[in-house]
This record gives C-alpha cells, sequence and structure tokens, in this order.
C-alpha cells in the first residue's frame, strides 16, 4: 500500500464539523493507528535526517503530539506555541488570521536562541493563517525557519503556497480536496 492510501485510510472525515459544509479531517484515528503514526512521523523527518536541526515547534494541540515525535527522531528539542495566556513565563505573541476573525499565539521569550534552525509541524494546513503567524511568531525571536511540516494539505485553500511565499520549504504528506 502507497504511504497516500495508508495515510488517508488512516484518517477520519468528519462531514459538517464544525459547520454545513466542512470536512474535517481528523487525524485522532491516524495517531491511534500505530503502524500509520509511525510512517507517518518517518515521513515527515526523513528530509532533514542527519541535518542539523535545533528546536521542532508544534502548534497546538496537534502539532504538540506530531512535533514531539518528530523532535525525538531528530534529537532536537521540542518548543510549544500556544493559545494566549497558557504558558507560564515571558512570551512573545503574535496575532493571526482565522477564517472568521483572529485568535493570538505565545512562545516563551527564551524558547529559541537567535540563529537556531527550527522545523514547524502541525497536522494539517489550510488557508495557513495559524502557520503564517507562527512562521513569524519564530522568526521575531530570531529563528531561523528551515521548514513547515504537516500531514495533511488542503491545497485549495492556499496555505502551503502562503508559506512558501514567506521563503519556508512546506512538507505534506497528503493532500484532499475541498474544505
Amino acid at each position: 500500500m502507497t504511504l497516500v492510501d495508508d495515510l488517508k485510510q488512516a484518517i477520519r472525515t468528519i462531514p459538517d464539523y464544525p459547520r454545513p459544509g466542512i470536512m474535517f479531517r481528523d487525524i485522532t484515528t491516524l495517531l491511534g493507528n500505530a503502524r500509520a503514526f509511525r510512517r507517518a512521523v518517518d515521513e515527515l523527518v526523513q528530509p532533514w535526517a542527519g541535518a542539523k536541526v535545533d528546536q521542532v515547534a508544534g502548534i497546538e494541540a496537534r502539532g504538540f503530539i506530531l512535533g514531539g515525535a518528530v523532535a525525538h527522531q531528530l534529537s532536537a528539542g521540542f518548543v510549544p506555541i500556544r493559545k494566549k495566556g497558557k504558558l507560564p513565563h515571558a512570551t512573545v505573541r503574535m496575532a493571526y488570521a482565522l477564517e472568521y476573525g483572529t485568535d493570538e499565539m505565545e512562545i516563551h521569550v527564551d524558547a529559541i536562541r537567535p540563529g537556531e534552525r527550527v522545523i514547524l509541524v502541525d497536522d494539517l494546513i489550510a488557508t495557513g493563517g495559524t502557520a503564517e503567524g507562527a512562521v513569524k511568531l519564530l522568526r521575531q525571536i530570531g529563528a531561523d525557519v528551515a521548514a513547515a511540516c504537516f500531514i495533511v494539505d488542503l491545497p485549495e485553500l492556499g496555505g502551503a503556497d502562503r508559506l512558501r511565499a514567506m521563503d519556508v520549504p512546506v512538507r505534506t504528506l497528503v493532500a484532499f480536496d475541498g474544505h
């Protein structure tokens, strides 16, 4: 079975969630499938195996799960990017655009040293607003964002292209049509 087929079969699609017309791509079923989870992590890591990666930054919450596994495989540190008000130490904050409004994310001011090579990880890239905000936040504290990795891409929404326009290489493993 090909990687794409294997991963697509492991991802549950929930129609009309969180609102009518949306096909929600739920990776919790992939996370619960040991073989598919391992395969996904191995594929996210593969381009950087043996390369210098100092930190892996994961976007709350599924990015924590994937990012932790990727960081472990790369012998890199892990840095959480959290929603506003969730981190206990001094933070740097960035507002970012959502489909219907804005939100804010934070990172500890001392999470990354200037010049450290960082890979950004999350489960899915759609419009790219959250990932773009995370890249800006990482760069604000001096990170060299080497790449962004996602299991799922919704290419019609343009998020991966939005990151590439910021000179961030993007790795995705499977693409789904629609929203």
